[in-house]
């Protein structure tokens, strides 16, 4: 019984060992030197901000399609990617992500807030905006009777209606711009407990 015993413990050491061994090894191979830049989590790098053109006061190369434009972005410090530990400030080769952005076309907001309040009767606001459909009604109604401009002046100071051709207008890139939240699926209603029908 007591070299069973004997055997017993032996075993559970060389199993322990070998769960030892196995670990390392497994440690090893899944360490951070075999890991890509571009497979980096997110929280291990730290994006630049878009070159914004001082211009349009939109980010350079911004895509019209999808509305993004790529970055450059580094590793965190002590972040090992492709072989090279990162301290930080290097910017790692081919380490890009695509970031949201404003399309603009050169339609100045301010601009078209300043022809709606004083030229919307006469619809050179909406001229300028690209609808002439609307511009023409305008100036042949007086502005619809100056309602449709008193409309237009709310409409473009909200920023609800926009440059006919999409693209959004030209303000200051960290200046007041109204971001619509849309309403879909993925949007939770949090009720509130002292609201009751």
């Amino acid at each position: 019984m007591e070299i069973w015993q004997r055997r017993k413990t032996l075993g559970d050491c060389v199993i322990l060992i070998l769960l030892l061994i196995l670990c390392l090894t497994v440690n090893g191979s899944l360490s951070s030197d075999d890991v890509s830049c571009d497979d980096l989590q997110e929280g291990q790098y730290k994006c630049d901000d878009p070159e914004i053109d001082p211009v349009t006061q939109a980010a350079v190369g911004c895509v019209k399609k999808d509305r993004t434009v790529s970055v450059p972005c580094r590793p965190a410090p002590g972040v090992k990617c492709d072989g090279i530990e990162y301290n930080g400030t290097t910017v790692a080769k081919g380490l890009r992500r695509t970031v949201p952005c404003r399309y603009t076309n050169g339609y100045s907001y301010t601009t078209s807030l300043l022809l709606s309040i004083f030229l919307g009767m006469f619809g050179l606001d909406r001229m300028y905006l690209g609808y002439p459909a609307l511009g023409l009604l305008k100036f042949c109604t007086m502005g619809l009777l100056f309602v449709g401009q008193f409309l237009d002046v709310i409409l473009i100071a909200t920023q609800v209606v926009g440059p006919a051709d999409g693209s959004d207008y030209v303000l200051d890139y960290y200046g007041p711009i109204l971001k619509k939240n849309p309403l879909n699926n993925e949007t939770y209603y949090m009720p509130q407990e002292d609201y009751h029908l």
